[in-house]
């Protein structure tokens, strides 16, 4: 028995050394082809800084005006530029400035437009509109008061255009103030104007002049703001 394994791992155990080797070197050539074929693929690498791409204004030859940078096709309109209201964009009925608001005037409307108004009108026009604002005062060119009859008969639109394209020593405020901003300051304007000009006629039945003072539920103190009392449904005479 001893002698029959003996025989068998004389046959048996070279040939299981034979075959790891020859495994070996089998291995090797397929090694040093993977690693050949990882250098190559780092070596064929692109960076997105070096992409296939057009440099900005550098000449090109693939067109005839060799120019890279090619013009957008005829027509072309960025989004959000589309203005297919031609008035609510430019005030005009044609050449000449219209005459009425693309939107109905609100409260609301009206309190967005008086907050626009001081902040981008005021420091020229003031806050009544006569022209005599802060920047005025330090030097500035004087402005026209709003509430010369040529500016009271003045058609909306005028004061949009104005607003959008700028007029004399004004400049635009077309980057500043957008479309529906604009608008709304024309109808705070418009207010402005009535409100310095208004007669006991334009006075609705029933309101006091001046209106009656508010009512404070709560003072408030140097901490807290007063709490004011809302107002009744009932119309005090007036004395």
């Amino acid at each position: 028995m001893r002698c029959l394994l003996q025989i068998v791992g004389r046959h048996v155990i070279p040939s299981e050394a034979s075959s790891a080797s020859l495994k070996l070197q089998m291995a090797r050539p397929l090694n040093a082809f993977a690693l050949a074929l990882l250098m190559i693929s780092l070596g064929c690498r692109q960076d997105m800084q070096d992409q296939p791409r057009f440099k900005p204004l550098r000449e090109s030859d693939f067109y005839a005006d060799l120019r890279s940078a090619r013009p957008p096709v005829e027509g072309t309109v960025a989004r959000g530029q589309l203005h297919e209201d031609a008035y609510f964009y430019s005030g005009r009925i044609g050449n000449n400035p219209g005459d009425y608001m693309p939107f109905p005037v609100t409260q609301n409307v009206l309190v967005r437009g008086q907050e626009r108004y001081n902040i981008h009108c005021a420091p020229c026009h003031s806050r009544l509109g006569e022209g005599n604002g802060m920047i005025v005062q330090r030097g500035f060119r004087h402005p026209p008061s709003f509430h010369t009859d040529r500016l009271r008969k003045a058609p909306l639109g005028y004061f949009f255009d104005v607003m959008t394209n700028g007029f004399g020593a004004m400049p635009d405020y077309a980057s500043q103030i957008a479309p529906d901003d604009r608008w709304r300051i024309v109808a705070y304007i418009r207010a402005l104007q009535l409100s310095q000009a208004a007669t006991m006629a334009d006075v609705p039945e029933g309101q006091n002049v001046p209106s009656a003072p508010p009512r404070f539920r709560e003072p408030g103190s140097g901490a807290t703001l007063p709490e004011i009392e809302p107002p009744s449904n009932k119309i005090e005479e007036r004395k």
